[in-house]
């Protein structure tokens, strides 16, 4: 499909836009659910000209209905993690390979070749559950860097402090990413004055610990790691793509993917620089739903980066990337 090569050569907005619009048009044609709820708004096709007329589908039909291009079948299902009851979000891919370059392309236009790096993860609650987008991904990424140091480290804080003793003194750049609540469980074990590692905070606090804002997490790791800056993933089991922050709590989308801010009183008006509901355009979701209107808060400004500043009060708390207040 021509749809597939496309969105990974992106160069300009406006191709953005004519791809966004075809994208919309397809999924219209052949993904009944989102077929539906168009339907359900009286949404004419034909007056569909910017990705502002595009309808956004609430996240939470991942939960409810089966997502997914009639004629395909499904990969594999990723499945996100929840608070004790909740119903989980199902996400149905019908071509990994979609996904393996979205976040291939997006994390090596971001840090550079992936071969470059050693990777460290500590991921604990994701690998002890099934259906996990972000493991898969990690898991992808420690295979390609094809560096004998690389690997998953599920409680094992000793194992990995002498880990990243040996890495720090032979001067190997280093990736770290971690669910916050396991980071900071390592640095209450061991402070550090981290040179050649980048630690990326990933996933909340699952519960383990008390919620805190993204300042005071960062500050505490900042400070634990003897770092700069935190580094920081922003994705969901709902999409194929990831945002990255390199610090400060600012994120940058690939060109595939772009962040939207819903008026919080009007869901079809949007604006940038206050706070609104975060809408996400993910092209890489081309056989699910591209448009998705999440129940995270944030604020985007021109040069299309953004920020998360918590979630609605009435959604649960689950595995995105973010600190509610």
């Amino acid at each position: 499909m021509m749809l597939e090569k496309e969105i990974f050569n992106i160069k300009s907005e406006a191709e953005f836009q004519r791809l966004a619009i075809e994208v919309f048009r397809f999924q219209y044609a052949n993904v009944r659910v989102y077929r539906n709820f168009c339907d359900l708004l009286n949404t004419k096709i034909s007056k569909v000209k910017t990705i502002a007329d595009i309808p956004f589908l609430p996240i939470q039909f991942f939960k409810s209905h089966k997502i997914l291009a009639e004629n395909s079948v499904e990969e594999t299902v990723f499945t996100s993690s929840g608070t004790t009851g909740s119903i989980n979000s199902r996400h149905y891919v019908s071509d990994l390979g979609l996904y393996e370059t979205s976040f291939l392309k997006a994390f090596e236009s971001n840090y550079g070749k992936t071969e470059n790096f050693a990777i460290l993860a500590l991921l604990p609650s994701y690998l002890e559950r099934e259906g996990s987008s972000l493991i898969y991904m990690v898991e992808k990424l420690i295979e390609k860097s094809n560096n004998p140091h690389s690997g998953f480290y599920l409680y094992e804080m000793n194992a990995l402090i002498e880990k990243l003793d040996v890495l720090e003194k032979s001067g190997q750049k280093t990736l770290l990413i971690g669910v916050s609540y396991a980071l900071l469980d390592l640095i209450e074990k061991r402070k550090f004055q981290l040179k050649n590692t980048i630690v990326m905070e990933t996933g909340g606090m699952k519960g383990r610990r008390r919620e805190m804002i993204k300042e005071e997490l960062h500050g505490i790791l900042k400070e634990g790691f003897g770092v700069a800056k935190i580094h920081s993933e922003y994705g969901m089991t709902e999409l194929l793509s990831q945002a990255y922050s390199n610090g400060d709590g600012i994120f940058n989308c690939p060109p595939w993917m772009k962040i939207m801010t819903r008026d919080t009183e009007d869901a079809l008006a949007y604006m940038m620089g206050r706070t609104g509901g975060i809408n996400v355009i993910d092209l890489a979701n081309l056989y699910s739903c591209a448009f998705i209107a999440t129940q995270d808060l944030g604020k985007t400004f021109p040069d299309g980066s953004f920020e998360v500043l918590g979630r609605f009060d009435s959604s649960d708390i689950r595995g995105c990337n973010l600190m509610v207040f």
